[in-house]
Formats: C-alpha cells, sequence, structure tokens
C-alpha cells in the first residue's frame, strides 16, 4: 500500500509540477499485476491502497488440471480455446512442475488454436505456438458463435477457463456434438484479508476513496457483495451518482457487476491496464474546481490542492475553509461563514482568525485578503 504525504504542507516533489492525480487516493481491487497498476497511478500522482477482492490459486498441484491434461497428451485434442493469458501461461507451467511441459506443447502444435483476444494471442505466442483466431470482441460468446457455425460434432475440444468458471462455453459445444475437455488452471479464491475488503466498501461510501478501479469481473462482484453485506452498497451507488466517487472498470465484462447494481464505471477504449491509466488521466485532466488567483492557478482536489503546480496537502479544516473561498469567487466571506466551515461550534472571531492564518501558512500569503471588519476573501487573478 502507497499513500501520499499525511502531514499538511507541500509535496515531496517539492515544487515540481503536479501530476494529474495528485490528491486523489484510488482502490484497486485487484490481485493479478495490481503492482504494476498502482505502480502507473503512482506515477500521475495518485496515492494507491491495493485490497484484493479475491485470491487467485494457481493449479500446479490440482490433481483434476493434470489429469486432464496427461489425458489431452495421450489422444490430442482437435481444437484448443484459450481463454486468459495467464490461465495459459499457469497451465504450461503446471505441466512443466510435473515434466509434461514438452509433450503439452506437442499436443497443442497439433490442434487449431483458438484465442479469446490479444492478451490469449500475446500468451499464445509466448509460448511459440500459432493462433489460428482470435476473437475481437475478447468474449467467449464469440468464441462459441464461430465454432458452433462451423460446427463441432465429434471434434475433441479442450477448453482452459479463467478461474470463474466456463461462461457457458462448455455447454454450448456439448449441445453441439463436441467432446469437451476443461481445464480450469487457476481458481478464484477468498480475499487475503476480508476485513480490509470490507473497510474499503466502508471508506469507498463514506468519502475515503475518490476511485475504486477493476480488473476483473469476480473480484468487482466480490467486492460488491462485501459492500452489500457491510451496508455500504447504497451509499457507494450515491457516490457514484453524485460524481464523488468513480468507478473504473478494464473493460466491459469486468463493468458487467457494476451496471447490475447500478453503477456506470469509467471504461478505457482497450480492455488493457494502460488504456484505463490513460483513460482515468483523461478523465480528470479537464476537471473543473479551478481559479487563477495572483499566488498562481488554484486546483482543488477530494484531499489536497494545486497552486501554480504544487501539490499542497492540507489539514481537513483547511481545505474546508478554502473550498469556502473559493465557491466565493473572490467576494467577502464573513467570520461567521469561516467558523460554520469548522468543526465543533465555536463562536470566537479568533477561531476564524488562526484557521485563516493556518491557510496562508500552508499555502502562500498573499492568497487570502483581510478586509477589515468584514471578513475574507479569495485574491482572484483579474
Amino acid at each position: 500500500m502507497t499513500a501520499a504525504a499525511d502531514e499538511p504542507g507541500r509535496s515531496s516533489a517539492g515544487g515540481a509540477r503536479a501530476a494529474v492525480l495528485a490528491g486523489r487516493s484510488v482502490l484497486i481491487t485487484g490481485e493479478r499485476r495490481s503492482a504494476e497498476l498502482a505502480s502507473a497511478l503512482q506515477r500521475r500522482g495518485a496515492s494507491t491502497s491495493i485490497i484484493p477482492a479475491l485470491s487467485m490459486i494457481p493449479g500446479h498441484d490440482d490433481d483434476a488440471l493434470m489429469s486432464e491434461t496427461s489425458a489431452l497428451i495421450a489422444k490430442h485434442p482437435d481444437v484448443v480455446v484459450v481463454t486468459t493469458g495467464i490461465g495459459l501461461r499457469g497451465w504450461i507451467e503446471a505441466a512443466d512442475a510435473h515434466g509434461q511441459a514438452d509433450s503439452l506443447l506437442t499436443a497443442l502444435r497439433a490442434a487449431r488454436i483458438v484465442a479469446r483476444g490479444p492478451k490469449a494471442l500475446g500468451a499464445i505466442q509466448a509460448a511459440g505456438l500459432t493462433a489460428d483466431w482470435v476473437a475481437e470482441s475478447e468474449t467467449s460468446a464469440e468464441i462459441i458463435e464461430l465454432l458452433l457455425a462451423e460446427g463441432v460434432a465429434d471434434l475433441r475440444i479442450a477448453v482452459q477457463h479463467h478461474g470463474a468458471g466456463a461462461d457457458g462455453v462448455d455447454t454450448a459445444l456439448l449441445a453441439g456434438g463436441a467432446e469437451v475437455v476443461s481445464l480450469v488452471v487457476y481458481r478464484w479464491g477468498p480475499p487475503p484479508d476480508p476485513a480490509a475488503v470490507s473497510d474499503s466498501t466502508q471508506a469507498a461510501a463514506e468519502g475515503g476513496v475518490d476511485v475504486v478501479v477493476f480488473t476483473s469481473a469476480p473480484a468487482a462482484h466480490a467486492w460488491l457483495e462485501s459492500a452489500d453485506e457491510a451496508g455500504s452498497l447504497d451509499g457507494i451507488r450515491s457516490r457514484c451518482a453524485d460524481g464523488d466517487l468513480l468507478a473504473a472498470a478494464v473493460g466491459p465484462i469486468t463493468a458487467g457487476p457494476l451496471q447490475a447494481v447500478g453503477i456506470e464505471p469509467l471504461l478505457p477504449e482497450r480492455a488493457r491496464l494502460g488504456a484505463l491509466v490513460r483513460a482515468l488521466v483523461a478523465r480528470f485532466a479537464d476537471e473543473g474546481n479551478e481559479v487563477d488567483t495572483i499566488a498562481g492557478r488554484l486546483q482543488l482536489r477530494p484531499r489536497a490542492v494545486v497552486l501554480d503546480g504544487t501539490l499542497l496537502t492540507l489539514t481537513p479544516s483547511s481545505l474546508s475553509v478554502l473550498r469556502l473561498l473559493v465557491d466565493a469567487a473572490g467576494q467577502v466571506v464573513p467570520r461567521e461563514r469561516v467558523l460554520q466551515a469548522l468543526p465543533g461550534c465555536s463562536l470566537d472571531p479568533h477561531a476564524a482568525e488562526v484557521a485563516i492564518a493556518r491557510l496562508r501558512e500552508s499555502t502562500d500569503r498573499q492568497l487570502i485578503g483581510t478586509v477589515f471588519k468584514r471578513g475574507y476573501r479569495l485574491e482572484v487573478a483579474e
């Protein structure tokens, strides 16, 4: 887990131009490639938390997987359906652990190989194999449509599944008359820390998270199920609807569980982690809440501000007062309203003076002006 500095002050970049995701808290719910995704988001300024909603259990010691692999080696398949790149790699690694990798690759070379999308294709090519056809939509439905249209009667078809199961492939091919060998190379297991998952849903519902990123449909379903059990799903839905919380999914399949509960996630143009990062950057690049001041351009972020390109981490009280001044757009804000923005119910004008003094120290002394006997104002640029 990586987070931005908790103490108020300037960012560790020391005056460097703040990245577009600076001051935003991003929760990553998937286990696979989570460190890579977190690193890409951190380079753009985000504070990230990795809390997998599921764990991935490899099949190296899965007796059923090795039994089916031996059967395919003994009797080569006519068609092999590869649904995930990680699944194919894991299958070959599991075979290698049992001294059967070369025999498995020989069996696969003798078959027609069908890939469910570019990631599966990449793994096929990396293994020294050749794909005969690739599903452009990256869906199992397109594979089913192709094979049934061509006819599968009496064909021996091996289907490498992802951890969530068959997606109807086995049933459809069996109904078409094929002999189907199903291989589950990895399985989804319980989360490493169920309590952390539940806490993450509460944080998302209560404002402690700005973006929740989903990289697999099973993990999305599990996270939403945890939110429902924790009583935080309604709050998450409400924040998403108001635009205070952004859900982002790597592709349309991953988006399915979110859409099923009324959450419309951000989707990249292509179902890739890099494209997802670019989509998040584009989403926040032109966001509002900006004002030109005599100290430079001021950009409000959920937990920080950027002043003249420098990320400033403020206390919650200072941030609340600054938002109040920004909303007034250069008009005078009376001390009474400043007091209302502070925690507690103080009526002491000195409390407002102290809050303004601290805000000036954390930002720029020129940023906030005092209007004698009236209050304070943000010094906007003419």
